[in-house]
């Protein structure tokens, strides 16, 4: 693709990545056949090789701003393109880099959900209070809001492991810890086990990848700053930082592109994302076994974004799953997003609400005892209205 930017612009770290992901596109479309929204809308412009050239038009024209803003906050960054793209576009570091061009800020009520979004969501304190609220009136509320609300609130857990020769840093998660906080419980007491400790952060801060999607890029590179001092100070004593949520290891692994032109906080944030591993390749490379629970057989597995696209892990969780002796159904397009996409199922209910229906009726499909999956947004928003239990993998482990 052609490029035609400013010389100030280009003279810019963003400017020039830009540049360099828009010139590596040779608008071929395979993109489009595994987008979700362009599945559902039809729309050129809802889809990565559309919203591609209104990407480029913003950035060197600075025209379109409302169009391109519509079809980017409809994108839910699932990142499904990258995984077929021949050229290698860098898709979601593109689509990161215009919405902090265009900003977080947006007119009318999404403007002031996306700032509620961004107060409560980073603070577990904020958000488990109102979670807490809100399942004693969740009755009064609106569908929209009533189906974000936790089923169960969880505590914060603080391990602080001293008697296992072998440790991990386990992610408590913002959102986890309040909405799905049984999951590292969870997989705290499988670790223990076989006798490998835990250890968590009481400093630990949000990823930054909420502020991140949303354009906020100093609040999220602040948040990321804070994560790295609070985390850096354990990684001698640890095997690796450990994250259950896929939504989290997929930011966090990224922190060495994030802070790498800060001096003071790019090494260590390297270190901080090579050390960080997703609890599938934890189990994987540590080799232990598993058993299934007796009332369980059959198993839906849906497989986060951020775990098959962003972090490209596929494969793992089901060899796991297997070896423990459940059967794993089959689903169908189990490369699709399910609409939850972080904030996505707030700001964009009705395509959310859409994508999820599909996905339901493909995990279904095969009549399974429960659906697993591995983020804490999949699992949250799949379980409303779902007619069987759905449960982070971990929890089937134990």
């Amino acid at each position: 693709m052609q490029t035609n930017f400013s010389a100030d612009f280009l003279a810019t770290s963003s400017g020039s990545r830009a540049n360099e992901i828009l010139r590596s596109c040779v608008h071929c479309g395979f993109c489009n056949a595994t987008c979700p929204t362009y599945q559902i809308t039809g729309d050129e412009l809802d889809g990565p090789r559309g919203r591609i050239y209104l990407i480029k038009e913003l950035l060197e024209t600075q025209t379109n701003v409302a169009r391109a803003t519509r079809h980017l906050d409809r994108c839910l960054t699932c990142r499904a393109c990258e995984s077929v793209c021949p050229s290698g576009v860098a898709y979601g570091e593109l689509a990161e880099i215009a919405r902090v061009h265009i900003g977080p800020k947006r007119r009318g009520l999404s403007g002031w959900i996306r700032i509620l979004l961004r107060w409560v969501i980073p603070n577990p304190v904020r958000l488990r209070t109102l979670s807490r609220l809100g399942s004693a009136f969740r009755w009064v509320l609106p569908r929209r809001l009533a189906k974000q609300v936790p089923a169960q609130v969880g505590a914060p857990i603080q391990a602080t492991d001293t008697t296992h020769a072998r440790k991990v840093l386990l992610l408590n998660g913002c959102a986890q810890q309040v909405a799905t906080a049984d999951t590292n419980i969870h997989l705290i007491s499988l670790l223990g086990k076989h006798d490998i400790g835990v250890v968590s952060v009481a400093d630990e801060q949000c990823c930054g990848s909420l502020d991140l999607h949303l354009g906020a890029e100093d609040s999220a590179l602040s948040t990321v700053r804070a994560n790295v001092d609070a985390l850096s100070r354990h990684l001698d004593d640890v095997e690796a930082i450990v994250s259950s949520a896929s939504g989290c290891g997929v930011t966090i692994k990224d922190y060495g592109r994030l802070l790498s032109s800060d001096a003071e906080y790019a090494e260590r944030a390297q270190r901080i994302a090579a050390k960080t591993v997703d609890v599938s390749e934890y189990l994987a490379t540590a080799e232990l076994h598993f058993a299934k629970h007796d009332d369980v057989q059959k198993v839906a597995w849906h497989p986060p974004c951020t775990l098959q696209h962003g972090q490209s892990i596929t494969g793992l969780v089901e060899v796991l799953l297997e070896k423990a002796g459940y059967e794993l159904t089959r689903v169908v397009d189990a490369h699709l997003c399910c609409g939850s996409a972080g904030t996505y199922s707030v700001l964009q209910p009705e395509l959310a609400e859409e994508l999820k229906q599909q996905k339901l009726g493909a995990l279904l499909d095969g009549a399974p005892d429960v659906v697993a999956t591995a983020n804490v947004g999949c699992q949250t928003h799949l379980s409303y209205g779902c007619k069987v239990p759905v449960k982070h993998w971990i929890e089937l482990l134990n």
